[in-house]
């Protein structure tokens, strides 16, 4: 089936668009939902330039779109209708196990009449990211509502342990910890993450980082 992946440019969506893959859809574009300005992507608050270098190091295309969480579900389902008239049939979404989002999925999908796609639905968090390291994924964390010092490092198993203390969702599910993906078996060329200026907005703390 041709699909599209909803990316984020983090851990679930790189996972679950391989998974997409190993299954023998093709994931034709990457879809990423940005601010109104342009300028950063609306879940991870990455530079969209950066998304986009890292879709290019991917191979596939990225469209982003600007949006308001307001205005999310029409702009959604604005781009889907557009990549319907170029095939598309159905949509990779990484949700593991948030009812209230597979919800939105299925009801908006349904209108659509496209296929949600969720590879990563009931898998728990510690089979997940022993999934991901396995693969040979690589990724760091950009976000982060606990302590500014984690911004900047790699997701592997030292972070964890030092989450799991603080009682958080192993995978960030309620928006502990973003990453950036840049490296793994989706990837034609790894990148290089360069880390910049640490900013807080809105509670939550973002590290400011550029790709080579």
């Amino acid at each position: 089936m041709k699909v599209f992946s909803s990316w984020s440019g983090g851990k679930e969506s790189a996972l679950a668009t391989y998974k997409a893959t190993s299954q023998g859809h093709q994931v034709l574009y990457l879809v990423n939902f940005i601010s109104e300005d342009g300028e950063r992507s609306r879940s991870h608050g990455i530079k969209a330039e950066v998304l986009d270098l890292q879709a290019k190091a991917i191979g596939i295309p990225i469209v982003q779109v600007k949006t308001s969480w307001e205005d999310y579900e029409k702009n959604f389902k604005k781009v889907v209708e557009k990549l319907k008239e170029k095939g598309i049939q159905g949509g990779v979404f990484g949700d593991m196990d948030l009812e209230e989002h597979r919800g939105w999925l299925e009801r908006v999908c349904g209108e659509l009449e496209i296929e949600p796609l969720l590879p990563l639905w009931g898998i728990g968090s510690e089979a997940l990211l022993a999934d991901f390291w396995s693969l040979g994924f690589k990724a760091v964390v950009v976000a982060t509502k606990l302590d500014q010092s984690l911004l900047g490092r790699n997701l592997d198993k030292s972070f964890l342990n030092e989450i799991e203390k603080s009682g958080c969702h192993l995978c960030g599910e309620s928006g502990e910890y973003h990453t950036f993906v840049f490296d793994g078996p989706i990837f034609k060329m790894p990148l290089e993450v360069i880390p910049g200026k640490k900013e807080k907005r809105d509670n939550v703390w973002f590290l400011e980082i550029s790709v080579r």
